[in-house]
């Protein structure tokens, strides 16, 4: 087991779910079907619990991270601006050169379709040799 996947004997998994049952609102719910949705699309994602404390889902290199705060729930794809995103769910970090990001405030949905279909695009996106990207 790689030290970012664990601390004090749990696994990513464990630790991910165990920051889903702590935060017990709004912010919880979004994040449990977010992951639920990331797994649906891609069964065979590695789930990691880096930089003290964030969520990473990974095939191939880094899909998304799911980072909590305050008044949100930030959904960020390292390389989402080389991914398509028709439903134009990014709605955060749109200036940069390389991430994307989906910011989901209380009371709103994601389109669980539409998010499926960035995840597998970007697993798609990390499994292309370096020279395509």
């Amino acid at each position: 087991m790689k030290k970012s996947d664990a601390t004090q004997g749990q696994s990513a998994s464990e630790l991910i779910s165990k920051r889903i049952a702590e935060l017990g609102d709004w912010r919880g719910k979004t994040l449990g079907r977010m992951r639920r949705l990331i797994k649906q699309a891609d069964p065979d994602v590695v789930e990691e619990w880096k930089w003290r404390g964030v969520p990473v889902w990974s095939h191939h290199g880094i899909v998304c991270t799911g980072e909590t705060y305050k008044s949100v729930v930030k959904l960020t794809f390292a390389r989402g601006a080389t991914i398509p995103d028709p439903s134009r769910l990014f709605n955060s970090s749109l200036e940069g050169n390389t991430r994307r990001a989906i910011d989901i405030h209380e009371g709103e949905q994601v389109d669980a379709s539409a998010f499926k279909a960035l995840v597998k695009a970007a697993v798609a996106r990390n499994a292309q040799p370096a020279k395509k990207r």
